[in-house]
């Protein structure tokens, strides 16, 4: 090593001690040790003062969830083997980062889902959803209560028009929860929903009732028409697991059992639909009864009441349910119904959608009568209707297309083709085919719509058959094209038509 080194590492060593004894000097008397500190956390007082009524709300809160909870139970069902597919992973609730991990064999693996169901007696009676319940094995049913008690589950029965289902557990003295009245339920009422979702048990969360009567067209996928849908929608957190769930109002009495929500992607995504209690009562006491549901039937084909067709019965503005058709033998007929009229009310209730009026019925039994409000003639009254049960009907023929005979159809048309511009249409009259096709000697036919056109939109289609105007019978294209010459613009009027099916509608239309 240099001299020079050596006097440069001295010098810095000179330095290094130099700066150490300043340092030490500096902090002389500081105590590093923290044992001789006196530390208290949480002395800091509350930075707001809650009023007395927030304190309330949040006391409210607290006992709904705690009156609540224990009536809502954890549903786990078993619905057979299947064959896991690569996509399965996408429906476990939870998932971790990184690569999925896929199986290169498939694997027979039984189906296990789960929801909620809320206990309605102290027997041990619960209601849930026939979709939770639905396919389940034997035995294959487990409900698991607040308290950790796990129970095996008979399935008593299912209704599928109502997606509602009851199932018992052999226990005693349980708690059942109050079922409330859900006709009292207004748009913009505090709920809280209660259930299972994504295997979180003994979840609660809260939210309005954000729109009534919804149908949402998941119900019935048969196309049976018998489907009831007349959701609660609400904004409170629904997800998988939640369906059979309570949802509640300030009170802490069910109005609903929770069902479906509304979603692109599985999850909730801001609203949910659950089923009216007051129909689920009915529905649930039936199957527990009987083993099925005991329904009550008017017998009608019913629509929605738009502002047109209010008008042309001369309500005004749009209320009720348009009775399109009468069954044959039903409650409506042998209750003097007639196709055109307008229901506006159930027992004093009113009915303004198609499923308001179906809930409505529903909810009773056959034998049972109501009092329905019925609009006709511009003017309303009421009419008693005794129900009846259901009876299946079998499909209709279909109507036949060509002349039996296998001759072509000679006979010529009374009237040349008319063409109701204004409407965007064109009628022509009947010939023999027609008439046999339609069982009618007279009528206009509709022959071709513009597309889009007042007469499209209004719901006419091509090969409906119009039978009259009004209170107007119609006997060709040329008395119908006089028939509508009778109104004023802007005037609303009914046309009783007949489609190629032989079922006779009503067509409310404005005059362009």
């Amino acid at each position: 090593m240099s001299r020079r080194s050596v006097v440069a590492a001295v010098l810095l060593i000179g330095l290094g001690i130099v700066f150490g004894v300043v340092l030490v000097s500096s902090f002389k008397g500081v105590d590093f040790s923290l044992a001789g500190e006196n530390v208290r956390l949480g002395e800091v007082p509350a930075p707001v003062q809650s009023s007395a009524s927030v304190k309330a709300l949040n006391q409210a809160f607290h006992d709904i969830s705690k009156a609540v909870t224990p009536t809502v139970v954890y549903i786990t069902v078993e619905a057979g083997a299947r064959t896991e597919s690569e996509d399965d992973n996408a429906n476990r609730f939870f998932h971790f980062f990184g690569p999925d991990f896929k199986f290169d064999m498939p694997r027979r693996m039984p189906q296990i889902g789960t929801g909620s169901g809320v206990i309605i007696t102290t027997s041990g009676y619960i209601i849930t959803n026939n979709h939770v319940v639905e396919g389940a094995k034997k035995d294959g049913i487990k409900v698991r209560l607040l308290d950790t008690r796990e129970y095996k589950a008979k399935l008593i029965g299912t209704d599928k028009y109502t997606d509602l289902a009851v199932i018992k557990i052999d226990a005693a003295d349980l708690t059942p929860a109050s079922l409330g009245n859900s006709d009292d339920v207004e748009v913009g009422h505090l709920v809280f929903a209660f259930g299972n979702p994504l295997g979180l048990t003994s979840t609660m969360t809260q939210g309005i009732v954000s729109a009534l009567g919804r149908q949402i067209r998941i119900i019935d996928d048969e196309n049976t028409g018998y489907g009831i849908e007349n959701f609660i929608q609400t904004d409170a957190a629904v997800n998988p697991g939640n369906s059979g769930g309570a949802l509640v109002d300030i009170s802490g009495q069910v109005v609903g059992i929770n069902t479906a929500i509304a979603t692109t992607n599985a999850r909730y995504q801001g609203y949910s639909f659950a089923i009216p209690i007051n129909l689920a009562k009915k529905v649930s006491e039936d199957i527990i009864k009987h083993g099925k549901v005991l329904r009550g039937y008017i017998g009608v084909r019913i629509e929605q009441v738009d502002a047109v067709t209010a008008k042309a019965a001369g309500l005004e503005k749009a209320l009720g349910v348009m009775v399109r058709e009468v069954n044959k033998g039903s409650a409506g007929e042998e209750a003097g119904l007639e196709s055109g009229d307008i229901i506006l009310s159930v027992n004093g209730r009113e009915v303004n959608t198609p499923n308001a009026l179906q809930t409505a019925v529903a909810s009773q039994s056959p034998g049972d009568i109501v009092t329905l409000k019925v609009w006709r003639g511009k003017k309303a009254f009421d009419k008693k209707v005794t129900l009846k049960p259901r009876e299946d009907e079998e499909g209709d023929e279909p109507p036949a297309l060509a002349d039996d005979s296998g001759k072509k159809d000679s006979s010529p048309a009374k009237e040349e083709r008319v063409a109701i511009e204004g409407l965007g249409m064109t009628v022509k009259a009947l010939d023999t085919k027609a008439k046999k096709m339609y069982d009618a000697d007279k009528g206009a036919l509709v022959e071709s719509l513009e597309p889009l056109g007042p007469a499209q939109e209004r719901g006419l289609a091509a090969g409906d058959l119009i039978i009259s105007v009004g209170d107007k019978s119609v006997s060709g294209p040329k008395q119908f094209e006089g028939a509508l010459k009778e109104y004023a613009s802007g005037e609303a009027v009914m046309l009783r038509v007949k489609g190629a099916d032989k079922k006779v509608r009503f067509v409310a239309i404005e005059i362009p």
